[in-house]
């Protein structure tokens, strides 16, 4: 009688907890029943897949799309980059101390004596050509009386200066042998800041040696390294004995010469500098031809108009460059230019800086006839100046033609 009456009390209880459910349901939460169910409600809940990115219908994530080496590039370019020894006779004095004003009071000059020592050096070059063309910076082979290089295979081969260019710091050499790698030349006019490089040289004379890094900037002038500066800047580490080196990027190709860093200590600190291979091949076809590079020359010493020279000078707003000298008897003299007067057009192109302005007149052919346009105290002025070639060389930072 006890189990019927238990049996009674639950089955009430389970019919309750029912009809509880089904009033919840139906007053709560009225979409389970239009959904059919609660499976619905469990999708609706599931975490959403991540989209697939793709790139240009590859089906690849672009994160992925890079190369994870670099070895091809490097394979192609490596063969061609060559170690630059150079060897000079230096004179040395046994001792400082025989220069002493007060030792010579005694001994005279009976002690002084001199001995030859031999004082090497190491860079880096690049085979342009299988004719055995190499290009180098100049620094790296001034004023050597021998010349070695050495090739990535082993083989050794003196070397002859077929000319240099201290304006750029660069320099031809030419070496006698067969069979002789040459790099691939790119075009660093196309180059964007971000792009690849890999910088190949022979740093602190360890070897064949690769960086990787980005193009940090293009164009970098006044910086007072050469007189003509448009240097591509690369975090790509380049340290002593770099220099002459291949800065390459992702094909392999050569997009620049290494030549410089900026350092407090010696080392690199990821500011490097290397020469873009389209101003260096200009260099390096014009001494190939003939000897030396040939620029065009006005005698003038001009700097960059800033707002304020700008409102000195009664300009304005204009974008020109302010003549802060004039060598006498040079071709800019003799056309009528003076001190003070702003360039505003060359050969009625407008000048934006004095390093554009420089280059725009070295690029004229000796002999050739340019049309300067400007302002002298507020007034417009236009006159024709002659252009010469350019007599010797710069090595600081004030633009002079």
């Amino acid at each position: 009688m006890a189990i019927l009456k238990f049996l009674s009390f639950l089955a009430q209880t389970v019919t309750a907890g029912l009809a509880a459910a089904f009033l919840y349901i139906l007053l709560v939460q009225p979409d389970l029943l239009r959904s059919g169910g609660t499976v619905v409600e469990v999708r609706e809940t599931l975490p959403q897949e991540k989209p697939q990115h793709t790139v240009s219908g590859t089906g690849t994530d672009p994160l992925e799309s890079g190369p994870v080496s670099y070895a091809d590039a490097v394979q192609l370019a490596a063969p061609a980059v060559v170690n630059v020894h150079t060897a000079k006779v230096i004179t040395r004095r046994v001792h400082p101390l025989l220069d002493d004003p007060i030792f010579q009071q005694f001994f005279g000059n009976r002690f002084k004596q001199s001995r030859k020592a031999i004082q090497t050096s190491l860079g880096s070059g690049v085979i342009i050509s299988a004719q055995g063309y190499v290009l180098t910076n100049n620094h790296v082979i001034d004023g050597a009386d021998e010349i070695r290089v050495l090739l990535a295979d082993g083989r050794s081969s003196r070397a002859t200066v077929v000319g240099t260019d201290v304006d750029t710091d660069l320099a031809v050499l030419h070496i006698e042998a067969g069979d002789l790698p040459s790099v691939v030349i790119g075009d660093s006019g196309e180059l964007r800041v971000g792009d690849v490089s890999l910088a190949i040289g022979n740093p602190f004379g360890v070897g064949q040696t690769v960086t990787f890094g980005i193009i940090s900037a293009t164009g970098r002038d006044k910086l007072g390294i050469t007189a003509y500066e448009e240097f591509i800047q690369t975090d790509a580490a380049i340290n002593p004995g770099n220099s002459g080196g291949a800065l390459i990027n992702a094909r392999g190709e050569l997009i620049g010469i290494n030549s410089a860093i900026y350092s407090r200590t010696g080392g690199s600190q990821g500011i490097g500098f290397a020469i873009p291979i389209d101003l260096a091949k200009g260099v390096m076809t014009q001494i190939i031809e003939q000897g030396h590079v040939v620029r065009g020359w006005l005698g003038i010493e001009a700097q960059d108009l800033t707002p304020q020279l700008a409102e000195t000078f009664g300009a304005g707003n204009v974008s020109g460059v302010l003549i802060a000298g004039v060598l006498s008897d040079g071709p800019a003299d003799k056309s009528g230019l003076l001190p003070g007067d702003i360039v505003t057009s060359i050969n009625d192109t407008a000048v934006q800086s004095a390093t554009a302005a420089m280059k725009t007149i070295s690029d004229q052919k000796p002999g050739s006839s340019i049309r300067l346009g400007g302002l002298r105290e507020g007034h417009a002025f236009s006159l024709m100046a002659t252009v010469s070639e350019r007599p010797g060389s710069t090595r600081n930072g004030t633009a002079r033609q």
